[in-house]
Formats: structure tokens, C-alpha cells, sequence
């Protein structure tokens, strides 16, 4: 945000630097629309900017025709208005209602209908739009360390997770605020965001490599919320648990990897076969014992074909989403 004002700053005074070198009238308006085309992605501000441009074109014909037919009143400003924002709203110019109204009410305060009138608007919004496009297609943030601080963060923020579900596994009293789970759900939603900011910031549009992961670690981690309830369940209740905690243990190191080990899900196939090794539920509390056991078997499934689509095999030679 700190950049993008320095660079609205410096947008607004070559726009009105410019404006006043041509003599354009009134060169202040052209800082505004400059103001207001500053964005803080190339992609958004070439949308922006040129919805704004149309908007303020569409704007200033109808002014000028109202303007013409009725007269510079008052109340001729209410009348544009309920004509010509549902106009933009319908031709999906929304954007550029303010952009346009700054263009018919300077014309309003001018009170003239002419060519040399049109002439000067459009040099207004050529001037303040065009440096404003300048800034935005100039120089835009790199976003790579941040988003390498959010990877940090989510990989360690899930490795913990993993490794408190071990730890209830072996002592069920253990107990756990949760916090890990809030910082892993923060940080993978800051990483989308700021994944996406990156993208729109490509001259060239191209899939954004981090995006995927973020997303692939959303997945996963709406997959472990739903093991969570099932870890809870099945923790003092069946043998297995000491197993259950090592693939735990397991995944803790394996989030941190590039690659797809396959340890993981070794172990999985191991933690099935002795499942159905167990002899069959002969009370209601087995069968539910029984029921989570599966459902997380499967949770666990999930999440690790989410990680194996995502990161190339430890043996591959094939680049892996990020490096």
C-alpha cells in the first residue's frame, strides 16, 4: 500500500505537470483521473483504466446532449445521473461512474457544448488515465519473498498440526489450543491473495505456479480438519494407535518435502491391512470405533493423492510446482 501511494503521488503530478505544459483547462481535474486510475496490478489497472476511459466517454455524450436539449440546470445533474449510471451499470462500466461524473461536472461548471469543450475533456482523460496507466504497467512490487514467508509459515503451521494429532494419539489427555490450525488457515488464504496479485501482475497471463500450491495445501488442510474429529474418536480405543501416530509423524516431516516421497502412503497400505485384520464389531462402540477408523483412513487418503498430484515423485526429474 506504501508503494502504491508513492505511486499515485507521482501519477497525480505528472498528470497535472502535463495538463498545464498544454495549457489544457482546468489541469487539476487530470491529477484526479490520474488518482484514480492508480491500481495495484498491471492486469487490473489496463481493465480499470479502460472502463474508466469508455465510462467517461459514454458520460460525457449524454451530458452534452442533455445538456444541449435542456440546459446547464441543476437538477439536470439528477436527471444524468438516473439515466447514465444504469447505462454504465448495463454496458459493465460500473468502474468508471466516478471517473465520468468528475468529466460531466466539470463540463457543468464550464456551461459550454462544443467541440473545443469535448476536445478539452478527452485531453483530461487522455492526460490523467494515460500516466495513470504509465505507473500501473511501469513497475509493480515482487511479491516472491512474501510468498515464500507464507509457504514457511504453512508448511510449519501444518507440521505442527500433524505432530500435536501424533502427540493425542499417544496420550490422549494431551491437550491443544488449536493455534496452529488458525496461523495454517491465515496463511494459505494470504497465499492465494497475494498468489493471485502476483499473476495479475504478468504482462504475459500464465498459470501462477503458486497458486496451485496454495490451493493444493487448502485442500489438504480442509482434509485434516475433517481426520481431526476422527483422531479424537479412535485415539484410546483401538491398537492401532501407536501406528496411526508414526504416519502422523510421518506426514510432519513429509509437508516440509518438495517431492512426493511415497513413505507415507507405504504406511497407509501397512495401517489398512491390519484394519481389516481386526475382527469384526460386536458392540455398537466397536462399529463406531470402526466407522471413524475408516473415515479417516480415507481423510488420510485424500490428503496424501492431494500432495501426490501436486509434487513430482522423489526420483522424477520433472519440475515440481515450486522450486
Amino acid at each position: 500500500m506504501g508503494f502504491r501511494v508513492i505511486k499515485t503521488a507521482a501519477a497525480a503530478l505528472a498528470a497535472i505537470v502535463t495538463a498545464t505544459a498544454l495549457a489544457v483547462d482546468n489541469p487539476l481535474s487530470a491529477g484526479l483521473l490520474a488518482i484514480l486510475g492508480v491500481e495495484t496490478t498491471r492486469w487490473r489497472g489496463l481493465r480499470i483504466v479502460f472502463a474508466r476511459f469508455a465510462a467517461s466517454l459514454v458520460g460525457l455524450l449524454l451530458a452534452m446532449v442533455l445538456f444541449r436539449l435542456i440546459g446547464f440546470h441543476i437538477w439536470v445533474l439528477s436527471l444524468y445521473i438516473l439515466i447514465g449510471f444504469p447505462l454504465l451499470g448495463r454496458f459493465g462500466l460500473k468502474d468508471g461512474i466516478v471517473t465520468g461524473s468528475v468529466i460531466v461536472f466539470h463540463l457543468f461548471a464550464k456551461k459550454e457544448v462544443s467541440l473545443q469543450a469535448f476536445a478539452g475533456e478527452l485531453w483530461l482523460l487522455l492526460i490523467g488515465l494515460g500516466w495513470a496507466t504509465v505507473f500501473n504497467l511501469a513497475y509493480m512490487p515482487k511479491e516472491s519473498k512474501r510468498l515464500s514467508e507464507l509457504r514457511l509459515l504453512t508448511e510449519e503451521s501444518m507440521a505442527a498440526i500433524f505432530a500435536q494429532l501424533a502427540r493425542h494419539l499417544r496420550d490422549p489427555q494431551t491437550v491443544w489450543a488449536g493455534t496452529e490450525l488458525i496461523e495454517a488457515d491465515n496463511a494459505i488464504e494470504r497465499g492465494i491473495e497475494t498468489s493471485a496479485r502476483a499473476r495479475e501482475n504478468r504482462l504475459i497471463p500464465q498459470d501462477e505456479p503458486w497458486q496451485l500450491y496454495f490451493h493444493m495445501r487448502r485442500d489438504q488442510l480442509d482434509s485434516v480438519k475433517l481426520m481431526m474429529e476422527s483422531v479424537a474418536f479412535v485415539s484410546s480405543k483401538v491398537p492401532q494407535a501407536e501406528m496411526i501416530a508414526r504416519l502422523f509423524d510421518r506426514l510432519s516431516q513429509d509437508v516440509k518435502s518438495e517431492f512426493y516421497e511415497g513413505e507415507t502412503e507405504r504406511m497407509l497400505d501397512e495401517l489398512e491391512a491390519s484394519f481389516r485384520g481386526m475382527a469384526l464389531p460386536a458392540t455398537r462402540d466397536e462399529f463406531e470405533t470402526r466407522a471413524a477408523l475408516l473415515q479417516l483412513s480415507r481423510e488420510l487418503r485424500r490428503c496424501l493423492a492431494i500432495a501426490k498430484r501436486a509434487k513430482r515423485p522423489k526420483s522424477s526429474s520433472a519440475p515440481a510446482i515450486i522450486q
